[in-house]
């Protein structure tokens, strides 16, 4: 067979075009299936968090601020680890960005602190002098929609099958509960800030739309 087929070269391109896609495919396909997955450690969003994604989309800092960190040396080196696929099993939609007006985002977690955010979001300016970045003051006089991020969580979980269970998000059945742990995650958070205003508001069983994005940005590790 192989005489033969050394002796058509025609042929002898499709085997090997075969034989080469085939082993491609063993070899590189389950590989990718397994990057897609969720890494080791990795749980799908908070409903405060979702709150604060939501902000966070809402006045449109992706505009500005990519989640996307490329393995290049320049930028593991200020940014962190390069990004990895699995990582992102839970983003729905993908806020990647194609622009970097200011730092990627994608690891903020790892080294800014609620109450840098919170200096960061009022008055930009203070921690970042000649930064071109507007301040966000309505975000510390505006309500986050809890509600419509724990809709949000069950949309996800029954569309695209994102495992919000009782293992890495107890008690997401029942919208008394999600809003229990997110005043409870809120708490941990408002705990941390100066601003008085906002733990008024949370003492009134108030969460600002501020204390959902710094959980939704804590969490970027």
């Amino acid at each position: 067979m192989f005489s033969w087929l050394e002796k058509n070269p025609f042929f002898f391109a499709v085997f090997v075009f075969i034989f080469i896609a085939y082993a491609g495919v063993v070899e590189i396909l389950p590989d990718f299936a397994d990057r897609a997955r969720p890494v080791e450690g990795k749980k799908p969003y908070t409903v405060l968090q979702l709150a604060g994604r939501q902000v966070y989309i809402n006045d449109s800092c992706n505009a500005c601020h990519s989640q996307l960190i490329r393995p290049f040396k320049s930028e593991t080196d200020r940014y962190g680890m390069y990004s990895i696929s699995g990582e992102y099993a839970y983003d729905r939609p993908f806020l990647w960005g194609s622009k970097r007006t200011g730092p990627d985002l994608w690891r903020v977690g790892n080294y800014r602190s609620t109450d840098w955010h919170e200096n960061h979001m009022k008055d930009p300016t203070s921690v970042v002098p000649g930064t071109i970045m507007p301040a966000y003051k309505h975000m510390f006089n505006k309500n986050a929609d809890i509600e419509t991020a724990y809709a949000e969580a069950f949309t996800i979980k029954k569309v695209f099958n994102v495992p919000y269970d009782a293992e890495n998000m107890p008690k997401l059945g029942s919208w008394d509960e999600a809003k229990a742990l997110a005043k409870e995650e809120a708490a941990a958070i408002v705990g941390q800030m100066k601003d008085q205003d906002v733990k008024d508001a949370f003492e009134r069983g108030e969460i600002r739309e501020i204390v959902a994005l710094i959980a939704y940005l804590n969490s970027l590790k």
